[in-house]
């Protein structure tokens, strides 16, 4: 299932450009376009999800950490640290109403983040 007007359904889609850096059946990561990291990657769910409020699948829930755990371990990350980050709603900064994990590493990251 996907929204037509979603950007990330769009880019799972094929519509929009991203730069994959892994796939699977149910998810999908690329790196975001304006990274807050040296390493900042988007962890999304391949079927329409409008936020971790709105994830009534456990397994797709578990799949999504997983490829975020491997996306860190892959992109030379793991090893010294790495932050998971999840926006949902308006006052938790989500800009994008498509379920999506950052994936942030490759310096200090400061807490708090903002």
């Amino acid at each position: 299932m996907s929204n037509a007007q979603c950007l990330f359904c769009r880019i799972v889609a094929g519509e929009i450009p991203a730069t994959k850096v892994a796939e699977n059946a149910d998810c999908l990561a690329f790196r975001d376009i304006g990274p807050q990291a040296p390493t900042h990657v988007l962890v999304i769910p391949k079927r329409h999800v409008g936020s971790l409020d709105a994830l009534s699948d456990g397994a797709l829930g578990a799949a999504l950490l997983a490829m975020a755990r491997d996306v860190a371990r892959a992109e030379g990350i793991a090893a010294d640290g790495y932050r998971v980050v999840t926006n949902t709603g308006a006052n938790g900064g989500q800009s994008v109403a498509h379920l999506h994990f950052h994936v942030l590493g490759g310096r200090k990251l400061t807490w708090p983040p903002g």
